[in-house]
């Protein structure tokens, strides 16, 4: 029910019951892995992530079937660490459904290069917020690594509809970073494991120094993006206006995590977005997505001259 009274469908759904949130597809390649292990563990841990993600309720709204948020799951596995226990790269991305349209704006695309976890076949994929390191840390690593991505992407998704909307989401991922797993080979987690990780992530949307961020999402998405079919001329400002406020918060904190996080594969997207543009208004788009979007700065110089 929630993106339709968001978006003002005019046909009014009713619902009693409280269907899943996520459309999710979970892919496990293992082909880095030596083959005198059983690859059949490895297509059961597969079918259990995707049960695990679609089967779990996330939220308190209820969900048309429609409504739910198409997002993909890639899972690496690039070693073994030890007998059941491995080592991968995951990738996340997550869609956000354009209003009056069938396009779908990529809202996550983001590659996480620590994710250690323990996996027997056919252990339960269990996830309690409030006991999240569980009674083995690698085994509970792999449920909160994919709990918090979630969270993150619900926070995204409902950020995008309504002004900070994903507060509670973003504490979620927040409070899974603050009791996550702890133990040898697990990182990610921590401030001092890096610089872009889950630990970052999460803190650039829940300190209230970086509020400008979810604004960003509300005006790109629903200022701007929902409303191009109507009227892109009156819809483009208000994505301009949403790089100004990244151009802001760039300016104030050089290389935040949060403001390359919302570029990552949204190039084909913005290109296309200014292509139309009066002169004045593609010169500033070009002028302000080569300064933030510097690994696609010259695509944009190119294609927006």
């Amino acid at each position: 029910m929630r993106r339709i009274l968001l978006l003002l469908v005019t046909l009014f759904v009713f619902s009693t019951g409280y269907s899943q949130e996520l459309n999710a597809k979970v892919t496990v390649a293992s082909g880095q892995i030596r083959s005198t292990v059983d690859k059949k563990v490895f297509q059961t841990l597969q079918t259990a992530l995707v049960n695990f993600l679609n089967s779990r309720k996330w939220t308190q709204d209820a969900y048309q079937q429609q409504e739910k948020i198409v997002c993909n799951f890639l899972l690496n596995l690039t070693k073994e660490v030890e007998p059941n226990v491995y080592g991968a790269v995951l990738t996340i991305q997550a869609g956000r459904p354009i209003y009056n349209s069938s396009y779908m704006s990529p809202i996550v695309n983001f590659q996480d290069n620590d994710v250690t976890f323990k996996y027997i076949e056919f252990q339960q994929l269990d996830f309690n917020e409030n006991s999240v390191s569980g009674t083995d840390p690698l085994t509970a690593n792999l449920t909160a690594v994919f709990a918090y991505y979630v969270y993150m992407i619900l926070g995204l998704d409902y950020d995008s509809f309504a002004p900070r909307g994903g507060d509670q989401y973003f504490k979620k991922a927040e409070r899974i970073v603050t009791n996550a797993p702890d133990g040898r080979n697990i990182s990610g987690w921590k401030a001092f494991d890096g610089q872009r990780n889950r630990y970052w992530l999460a803190e650039n949307f829940t300190n209230n120094k970086y509020t400008l961020l979810h604004d960003v999402y509300y005006n790109y998405y629903r200022q701007g993006m929902d409303k191009m079919y109507e009227n892109e001329n009156e819809a483009r400002p208000q994505i301009v206006n949403a790089l100004n406020a990244l151009n802001t918060i760039n300016t104030d904190n050089p290389n935040l995590m949060g403001v390359q996080f919302f570029f990552l594969g949204k190039s084909d997207e913005l290109a296309k977005i200014f292509k139309k543009s009066p002169p004045q208004e593609k010169s500033r788009a070009s002028e302000l997505l080569q300064r933030l979007d510097i690994s696609n700065a010259e695509r944009y110089k190119q294609e927006l001259k």
